[in-house]
């Protein structure tokens, strides 16, 4: 994990940094969860394989067991993009009394940050990177560096790998079931297991295995 400007990064090549996302995270989002309802709302579209980030963690958010604990919007089914991003704003504060919003989007970035997530507090802005004005939104937020920056953005979105974005979303979905699970401690919850440094392998359970660093 490292900290630059209090944004939080997190490398897919580290073994147990899922673990340490969903500890910074419960560290963020407890002390307001008890009096506002939690709603993850994932921004992209499938249409674009470098902009799937958020569309491919809503749709693992909305089918998981600890589905029951959050709302989600921004789905493969139903996507949140630039096109309904300020009316799906305005649905979530209708619905929900003061929610806590998470926002998740990928981002472009530095070659040397491709492949990692970051957490970070205050507004998402989304379509920075490819120069949209967006509604900025979100009391938190994740992000997925799943590609670089430079003069061609929008291309370089068509052209990024789908190993990337899998690989990102894997990660944030087990940090954040990791939080779920922490928040709510209920042995009745199952634990998937992390997954290998190359993020391609089969999970493994956590039983008799080595135990996560502390932060």
């Amino acid at each position: 994990m490292q900290r630059e400007k209090n944004v939080l990064y997190f490398s897919v090549n580290d073994r147990y940094s899922s673990l340490e996302f969903g500890d910074s995270l419960y560290r963020l989002l407890q002390p307001e969860l008890p009096k506002r309802p939690l709603v993850f709302l994932c921004i992209g579209t499938d249409r674009a394989t470098g902009d799937c980030l958020g569309p491919l963690l809503g749709h693992r958010l909305n089918e998981s067991c600890y589905g029951s604990f959050y709302e989600v919007y921004g789905t493969l089914r139903e996507p949140v993009h630039a096109k309904n991003l300020q009316e799906t704003i305005n649905k979530i504060y209708e619905r929900h009394r003061n929610p806590l919003v998470v926002a998740v989007d990928a981002s472009l970035g530095s070659s040397s940050h491709v492949g990692y997530y970051t957490l970070g507090e205050g507004p998402l802005k989304p379509g920075a990177g490819v120069d949209k004005a967006l509604p900025s939104v979100g009391d938190f937020y994740i992000t997925g560096i799943v590609n670089i920056c430079g003069l061609l953005d929008q291309m370089l979105l068509q052209t990024t790998r789908l190993h990337t974005v899998m690989a990102l979303s894997d990660q944030i979905y087990d940090g954040i079931s990791h939080f779920i699970r922490k928040r709510y401690r209920s042995r009745h919850f199952p634990f998937f297991g992390l997954r290998n440094s190359s993020v391609t392998g089969s999970p493994e359970t956590a039983a008799g295995k080595q135990r996560a660093p502390q932060i």
